[in-house]
């Protein structure tokens, strides 16, 4: 049978590339991902005889999506038909089915599709050798791992594609695929993502990285182009994710005021000219999925600015091991000595829940207390506190807080409205803020009365 196809030029590599057990493609959108992957698979399928399992987070969004996919470009090959009788006679065809949706090739080939919010529905699955996780970044990543260990199938190559468009860092995909943080807070880059933007192709550890823009896409209204390039006027954010396949927010951020500083010697220099009396320390505990995140921050209220000059970022370790932690004795020293010459802001605050712990740092020597800013509804009032700040600047070395903070957005209800005391992520290093900055009263713009001869 000979199939003649036009194929995208930036994917010529990708469709005839199968040396590579993982293929992972990033793209903004439009940008032809989706229908590249369902045209590599359709010719593998042709070519052998092999089951294809796709799958999306929830089963029915697969119809309208990969379903149709499918279809239209079986259709297109003028290969696609519905009568099993057909089928059965003559063999040249690839017969659908919408119960249960699957296409069966003249080969014995399949493809079926499961939805990944019961991940039972895999469980039972034999002989699957492809697998396409659409939309993956949607997918919980232990619906991921399940995958990884349930398909198998002997003497044959195995191969997953992954595809997406790349929304934040604290997405599983990012940290699986690109950095991700340590035991012991320290950040690990499998793949520089400025250098996947470059490339656009990478190979690392038996994985095809994969970028595309909608510009890869040649059959792509010039019309949808400019209403992406728009986005750049309303929202950067959206537009570096949309039209350049960047990773990014999408969504409403919660400190947009948050900015890195060009070096941390320019925070030390700010936080030493407001002195002992504007520090402030917080604590928020973690040991397994969390972690424990001890923030270092000075206020300067008459600019209204919040200074992050120090982190203590760890998990998987106890408090015993934790209190004896060099960072974590220079600190307890530094408050200690604050205490000593009367500061009344010399404390460490942590979090309230555990106080069997807040009780093992004091007879550590620790200057510690719970917070008082944890209550019902304190999330909420808590936020709007830090967010109160006109300017929220970070130290360089501060890396877990920057990844955590920068792109941290609200959580959306059913209807796709904020909710404003729930982030997209768990962000210890906000916790910690809120305990460090418990007693602190940052004024409204609203607020602020200014007592100068001009009013």
């Amino acid at each position: 049978m000979i199939i003649k196809k036009q194929i995208a030029p930036a994917f010529e590599d990708f469709i005839f590339d199968w040396d590579y057990e993982t293929y992972l493609l990033i793209g903004g959108y439009g940008s032809g991902k989706s229908y590249q992957v369902a045209l590599k698979i359709i010719f593998k399928l042709l070519e052998e005889k092999r089951t294809c399992l796709v799958c999306r987070e929830v089963f029915e969004t697969i119809y309208e999506s990969n379903f149709s996919l499918f279809k239209e470009i079986l259709e297109d090959m003028g290969l696609l038909t519905d009568n099993r009788y057909y089928f059965r006679k003559h063999k040249d065809k690839v017969l659908q089915s919408k119960s249960p949706l699957s296409f069966i090739f003249p080969n014995g080939s399949r493809i079926i599709f499961k939805g990944m919010d019961d991940p039972e529905r895999v469980k039972s699955i034999n002989g699957v050798s492809i697998v396409w996780c659409e939309e993956c970044s949607e997918m919980k990543y232990s619906a991921f791992t399940e995958l990884q260990g349930r398909i198998r199938t002997p003497d044959v190559s195995m191969h997953f594609f992954l595809s997406c468009n790349p929304i934040g860092r604290e997405n599983w995909v990012y940290q699986h695929f690109f950095k991700y943080i340590d035991g012991s807070g320290k950040e690990v880059t499998l793949v520089d993502e400025n250098v996947f933007y470059n490339q656009h192709v990478v190979i690392r550890n038996n994985t095809y990285y994969h970028h595309s823009t909608p510009g890869d896409n040649p059959w792509l209204p010039l019309q949808y182009i400019k209403r992406l390039d728009d986005l750049r006027f309303y929202d950067y954010h959206l537009y570096l994710v949309a039209r350049w396949g960047r990773f990014g927010t999408m969504g409403t951020r919660v400190l947009p005021q948050l900015t890195v500083a060009s070096s941390d010697k320019v925070v030390q220099d700010t936080v030493q000219r407001l002195g002992a009396r504007n520090m402030y320390f917080g604590f928020d505990f973690g040991f397994e999925e969390s972690f424990n995140a001890v923030i270092s921050c000075s206020v300067d209220l008459e600019r209204s600015v919040l200074y992050i000059w120090d982190e203590i970022y760890m998990n998987h370790v106890t408090d015993d091991m934790f209190a004896q932690h060099p960072k974590m004795r220079a600190l307890r020293d530094r408050v200690a000595d604050m205490k000593a010459h009367g500061y009344p802001n010399a404390i460490i605050v942590a979090d309230n829940e555990d106080p069997k712990a807040i009780k093992y740092y004091r007879q550590q020597g620790y200057p510690m207390r719970s917070t008082r800013a944890k209550f019902h509804g304190s999330r909420l009032s808590n936020t709007r506190k830090i967010k109160r700040f006109r300017s929220i600047i970070v130290s360089p070395k501060c890396q877990n807080t920057i990844r955590e903070l920068s792109d941290l957005t609200y959580k959306k209800d059913a209807k796709g409205n904020a909710v404003y005391d729930q982030f997209n992520i768990d962000p210890h290093s906000m916790s910690a803020l809120w305990y460090a900055l418990d007693t602190v009263t940052v004024a409204d713009v609203k607020d602020r009365i200014y007592y100068s001869k001009r009013g």
